[in-house]
């Protein structure tokens, strides 16, 4: 009994390493919809996670795109009203997984970072754990949770903003585009904050004029944002944000 047991321990052992001889392998386009930007299309590096729904990106390629719209580049859920970039957290377990799936990624980015500093005559910062960590297994130190936000929006600034550009008309040029497209202020505020806002935003001259629309309505100097939201309703916001429109003309004679 003992000798046949023995003899089929050693049969099946033999089966299991045939077994996991002929393991399928995946090439590593199959995994490019999980470790790819879809911002950049190149591999994530610095992998950021936008809370709200999930979806990563490169963290230099989402910090840019929140410049110009507060939504998810993916499904376009609204990430924050004004401050998306506080609902986003770095995914270090994914950014560890693209390291090791694509040889020579993690060391190029680390030649193209010392490269950097040193064109630019800056001391290269040490350490840089993303990037210097060893290749074999290491023991991770528990991770404290990220600290939570200790910037909190002042409550009298109770209007969140979106100036959305319409155009230049012919004549005007030299002005430089409007980066910001969000702003939260005080509803205190009148459209001649809103003027002096752009005006110096888009460095433009005294001789061009701001016009400012909610709606169908060319807004007067005078005007409160919270007069326009009182007067206009649900037609004048989107997402909860007060939308103005506004566009660059020649004075009048």
């Amino acid at each position: 009994m003992d000798a046949a047991f023995g003899s089929r321990s050693v049969d099946l052992s033999k089966h299991k390493s045939e077994a996991e001889s002929d393991e399928e392998t995946l090439p590593l386009n199959q995994f490019y919809p999980y470790i790819r930007c879809g911002l950049c299309c190149g591999f994530l590096i610095d992998a950021t996670t936008i809370i709200e729904c999930l979806h990563t990106f490169c963290k230099s390629c989402i910090v840019k795109h929140f410049f110009y719209s507060n939504r998810c580049p993916t499904c376009t859920i609204v990430v924050h009203q004004t401050q998306p970039h506080y609902n986003i957290r770095p995914d270090r377990q994914l950014q560890d997984m693209v390291y090791k799936m694509v040889p020579f990624l993690e060391e190029m980015e680390r030649d193209l970072m010392v490269q950097f500093y040193k064109e630019r005559g800056l001391d290269v910062p040490k350490p840089v754990p993303a990037l210097l960590s060893p290749l074999g297994p290491v023991k991770k130190k528990k991770e404290a949770p990220p600290p939570r936000a200790i910037f909190t929006m002042p409550p009298e600034l109770d209007v969140s903003l979106l100036l959305e550009f319409v155009g230049a008309e012919e004549g005007v040029q030299n002005y430089k585009p409007l980066e910001r497209r969000f702003v939260r202020v005080s509803g205190e505020a009148t459209i001649r904050h809103v003027e002096l806002f752009i005006r110096k935003k888009m460095e433009l001259s005294a001789g061009c004029q701001v016009d400012v629309v909610c709606g169908h309505h060319l807004l007067d100097h005078y005007q409160s944002l919270n007069e326009i939201q009182r007067s206009m309703g649900e037609d004048a916001l989107q997402d909860g944000l007060l939308v103005l429109h506004f566009g660059l003309v020649l004075p009048t004679d």
